[in-house]
């Protein structure tokens, strides 16, 4: 009897255990959840704020220099200091990476960059802040992505597909606040564009999980800056956000500066390259040679008011065209990347490549159109709506692809204990991917150039010269 009675009371004391894990648990899951959706919001207000001074920059662009200079020469100066940082960054880097500092640099340059845009009215100079505006967000892009893999598998994902959802929301918010700043001149209008860096450094300290609060929920990976991963304090004593963790680590590791050399690193880069690389780099080279080389040419005759009262109403002369193209691509571009964060499921890594498929068949067929007029001319309520579906499907593959790949990477196994080592190997795999898309940009600028006027001397040569007058 005494024994069924103390089974009894410890099933009780179980029970009574059991009831007040479950109801701690329940009490937990508005923290949790607050907390997630902390970490959903920061990374999202990364991207939109480190791509929206690109895109005004480059809605800006017929105001920024005098009617002699090339356009091209914006985009050139908007892409390419970018890439060299993507290209470069991830390989000079020794040791781990310095996050504070990354994040107050990137906000420095900028706003500097911005600055010299705004108060200089010299083609040379304007061109120098663009140069250092680019070069802050390709440093940038590569800093939150590498931020994103020092959560835990599950939240690394989290984490990228909002920060791909805000580089695709940069698109639409950067066109929109130069169309309405635009009206105060260029001094003026970007002048007050210099104060959007400063929301990522004040998301960064004081939105983005603590790594105490992440280690007390226990669902979220920890911050670059909590004791397991704390920085080594003869490397760098000073850093604000390091907590008092690094003071346990032990003499002896202190000495030990682990730090990938260049040839490891190479070593590791070797397999992302048909796997990652070139899946987004074909994609980007194809939609931005569609961009800027046959999307100019995609135009057609005013619809008349009266057969098309809605047509004649957002095309109102052929100069529309182009921005509706682009203002349908940006729209569609933003809806794909923000698929992973809107719960859809991600693409299979063995169909990264599909997105460049789709792509190219998307090119050929425009490019045709472009050339050849396959489509009838006089009925535009046909011809525009094909026009519209094919730029948003590129739109969306462009977008999948973007934000796929770095999920992907983001998503590979993980050591059960992680050492420094295998830390450093994936902040780099992540971040050697990123200059993928800008290669593919600066090439497709070098092609869209010679393919936008062949395909208008080819409709010329039809009878139709209404790109000539653009």
């Amino acid at each position: 009897m005494r024994t069924a009675s103390s089974r009894s009371g410890v099933d009780v004391r179980a029970r009574q255990l059991l009831r007040s894990f479950s109801t701690a648990l329940k009490a937990d899951k508005p923290i949790e959840r607050g907390i997630i959706r902390k970490l959903g919001i920061s990374f999202f207000l990364f991207g939109l704020i480190n791509n929206v001074l690109y895109v005004i920059i480059l809605s800006a662009a017929l105001d920024l220099v005098p009617p002699s200079t090339p356009k091209g020469l914006v985009l050139f100066c908007d892409i390419a200091p970018s890439l060299l940082a993507k290209l470069g960054w991830p390989y000079i880097l020794k040791g781990r990476i310095r996050y504070t500092k990354r994040v107050l640099g990137c906000c420095f340059l900028s706003v500097l960059g911005m600055l010299v845009v705004a108060r200089f009215e010299g083609v040379n100079m304007r061109l120098l802040g663009i140069s250092l505006a680019s070069f802050s967000s390709g440093l940038g892009e590569l800093t939150y992505l590498q931020l994103s893999t020092t959560y835990s598998v599950e939240q690394s994902g989290h984490s990228v597909g909002y920060f791909a959802s805000g580089t695709g929301a940069a698109g639409l918010i950067g066109a929109g606040l130069w169309w309405i700043v635009r009206g105060f001149g260029v001094r003026e209008g970007v002048g007050l564009s210099t104060f959007l860096p400063f929301i990522t450094p004040l998301a960064y300290f004081f939105l983005l999980p603590s790594s105490s609060t992440c280690s007390d929920t226990d669902s979220i990976g920890s911050r670059i800056d909590t004791p397991g991963y704390a920085p080594i304090p003869l490397a760098d004593p000073a850093d604000p956000l390091e907590d008092d963790g690094a003071a346990a680590v032990p003499a002896q590791v202190e000495k030990e500066v682990i730090a990938l050399t260049v040839r490891e690193k190479l070593v590791l880069v070797r397999p992302l390259l048909l796997k990652f690389m070139l899946p987004l780099f074909a994609v980007y080279l194809l939609e931005y040679t569609i961009n800027q080389g046959i999307s100019p040419t995609l135009v057609y005759p005013v619809p008349h008011p009266e057969s098309h009262p809605i047509l004649s109403r957002i095309f109102g002369s052929i100069r529309d065209y182009y921005p509706f193209w682009q203002l349908v691509y940006q729209t569609f571009v933003f809806f794909s990347r923000s698929s992973i964060s809107a719960g859809l499921p991600p693409l299979p890594t063995s169909l990264l490549p599909l997105p460049a498929v789709v792509q190219a068949v998307i090119l050929t067929s425009l490019a045709l159109e472009s050339a050849f007029g396959l489509l009838p001319e006089d009925l535009p309520q046909l011809t525009i709506p094909i026009i519209f579906l094919m730029i948003g499907l590129e739109g969306i593959c462009g977008g999948l692809a973007y934000v796929n790949v770095f999920y992907r990477i983001g998503q590979e196994e993980r050591e059960e204990e992680e050492t420094e080592r295998s830390k450093q190997e994936r902040e780099f795999k992540i971040g050697s991917i990123g200059f993928s898309d800008g290669l593919g940009i600066l090439t497709a600028s070098l092609i869209a150039m010679p393919t936008e006027l062949e395909l208008c001397k080819a409709q010329v040569r039809r009878g139709k010269s209404l790109c000539m007058a653009i």
